[in-house]
């Protein structure tokens, strides 16, 4: 036996239907924090700390993403 169900709703309705906590103040502040940061014109230093800290296993993930695009860039 096979059943499918369909639901049609907004993602906020699936998230409140989920009981899952609401972040949109924290995403908000978040992204204003990173746009006045960009608008004032951030330092190379904290480009790269930021960088660093998006990826994945720290310097060890940068260096490894920064080693494929040399490779890629070179063609081989």
């Amino acid at each position: 036996m096979k059943i499918n169900v369909e639901v049609d709703c907004t993602p906020e309705e699936a998230r409140r239907a989920m009981g899952l906590p609401d972040f949109t103040p924290v995403h908000e502040r978040y992204v204003a924090m990173l746009t006045d940061t960009m608008e004032k014109g951030a330092s190379p230093e904290l480009l790269d700390q930021l960088m660093k800290s998006w990826a994945p296993m720290g310097e060890a993930g940068m260096t490894f993403w920064r080693k494929m695009f040399e490779t890629t860039g070179r063609g081989g």
